[in-house]
């Protein structure tokens, strides 16, 4: 925004010499550097005066809205997967006598929950499996007609050499 080189500085100083002279010039520059530093102090004031106003206000709350509505998905993800953890924390077998009915029902969701984790995995990969063979064979496809074109028509180097 205000950008001094040390040129601009020594033509300063050379006309404020000038201008004041050598034996007030100690006293101006003390003089202007209290004047910086309270208008520094002046603008940090003003921006944590701001910044508490807008908290106040709660645009931290609206710009989480805002983050929201642009990803929808991610906040959908992400409320899910809480989900998922208040679950698994609560069907923890631990926490139940293991032979009380609760305790027999609670390792048997656990184990239940174990099952459904490892099926949802697989199916994952499985799903992930298939979708990289389908592009491996899209692949070899546009290949295939790659060199189909580039073996059909002449190159440079045949029509050179003959």
């Amino acid at each position: 925004m205000f950008d001094l080189g040390w040129t601009e500085l020594l033509v300063i100083g050379v006309v404020a010499l000038i201008v004041v002279g050598p034996k007030d010039l100690p006293m101006l520059f003390r003089n202007v550097g209290r004047f910086v530093g309270k208008a520094r102090g002046m603008a940090r004031e003003f921006s944590r005066a701001m910044e508490d106003a807008a908290d106040e206000a709660g645009v931290s709350d609206i710009q989480k809205s805002f983050k929201t509505a642009t990803n929808p998905m991610g906040s959908a993800m992400d409320s899910v997967k809480q989900a998922t953890r208040d679950l698994t924390d609560s069907i923890d077998p631990t926490k139940f006598d293991p032979d009380s009915e609760t305790g027999k029902l609670a390792a048997d969701r656990a184990e239940s929950a174990k099952k459904i984790q490892a099926a949802t995995a697989r199916a994952a990969a499985e799903r992930k499996a298939k979708e990289a063979a389908e592009a491996m064979a899209k692949a070899e496809e546009a290949e295939a007609a790659l060199a189909a074109t580039s073996s059909g028509a002449p190159s440079s180097d045949s029509e050179t050499k003959a």
